[in-house]
């Protein structure tokens, strides 16, 4: 795996002659690859990499066509893409899909950074996509253009979609490199569910802070970071942050000097942000990582069942 408001800050480039087409005219321009598709699948002895790691996982039956309709460049190894779907598409914050591409044998597995919200306003969704010699991500940064068609099928028990008036929770986002896609999608779609909460009066999302405790090896490895900064800023009373970077060498920008420490995620910040019984912990990131973090807060007394992670390989 690669390891939820759209970003007014960034701008995604989108040839006029390819926009961003209606929903209600994928299902005619995708429908003989759609099909061929759901049989090369069904039809497959030999499953992919992604699909063996993935089989236990929840995923829907059906496989969705999709076409790109922008790209912009994250950082100098992470491209995204915004995706225009099928209005049948659903998916929950957090989760991936699984991402077919004509003429690539190989399926890939890439966590959505965007959020349910977008996708219902929109009707798109947006995947960051770390380069990679694996064939679906090596295409992703050499062959996928604007108005380039692919098909996706949702997946993953990765997710946060709490209900109105539901138990109190505050959230606690541990992410390392990429993985912080799917947690940037639970940020967002936390930030829809405040703004909900703002503009109405009958349904209530009892949602208290969210604090995110992001490393990569520096500040330009750090997705979504002005985006991040910003939301903070909207909710300052529900959402901080911390940026990690190990590898820095360059001066750290002003305006990122305040949430940006030097190291590693110390454990002193994971236990002033843990609360056996409020806290749920959702983790994305290197296994090593993951398997650190999780007995770390087990020790403060986080039980195991609030302690959601997904690793990335």
């Amino acid at each position: 795996l690669s390891c939820s408001v759209y970003c007014p800050l960034l701008t995604l480039r989108s040839n006029s002659n390819s926009p961003c087409i209606a929903s209600g005219s994928l299902h005619k321009l995708f429908s003989n690859f759609f099909f061929i598709s759901i049989r090369r699948n069904m039809s497959s002895k030999k499953q992919t990499d992604h699909l063996e790691r993935t089989a236990s996982n929840y995923r829907q039956n059906a496989l969705y066509p999709a076409q790109v309709c922008g790209i912009v460049t994250e950082s100098e190894t992470v491209k995204r893409l915004r995706i225009a779907v099928h209005p049948d598409f659903s998916f929950k914050a957090g989760q991936w899909v699984d991402f077919y591409i004509p003429g690539v044998e190989k399926v890939g597995g890439f966590s959505m950074c965007s959020s349910p919200g977008l996708l219902q306003r929109e009707g798109v969704v947006e995947l960051a996509i770390k380069y990679a010699k694996h064939p679906p991500a090596h295409w992703v940064h050499t062959v996928c253009t604007v108005g380039s068609r692919v098909a996706m099928r949702v997946g993953g028990d990765f997710y946060f979609d709490p209900l109105p008036s539901g138990p109190a929770v505050d959230l606690l986002l541990v992410a390392g490199g990429v993985g912080i896609n799917p947690l940037y999608s639970i940020l967002l779609h936390t930030s829809d569910l405040l703004r909900l909460n703002q503009s109405s009066a009958g349904r209530r999302f009892n949602i208290g802070s969210a604090h995110l405790c992001y490393s990569a090896k520096n500040t330009e490895e750090l997705l979504f970071k002005s985006s991040i900064i910003e939301k903070c800023g909207e909710f300052p009373n529900n959402f901080t942050c911390n940026f990690h970077v190990t590898q820095q060498r360059a001066g750290v920008e002003p305006h990122l000097q305040p949430f940006v420490k030097s190291g590693r995620i110390t454990a002193e910040e994971l236990q002033a942000n843990v609360d056996p019984q409020r806290t749920l912990c959702y983790l994305c990131g290197p296994p090593p990582m993951i398997e650190a973090v999780s007995k770390t807060l087990m020790d403060f007394g986080l039980p195991k069942d609030r302690i959601l992670f997904e690793k990335w390989w």
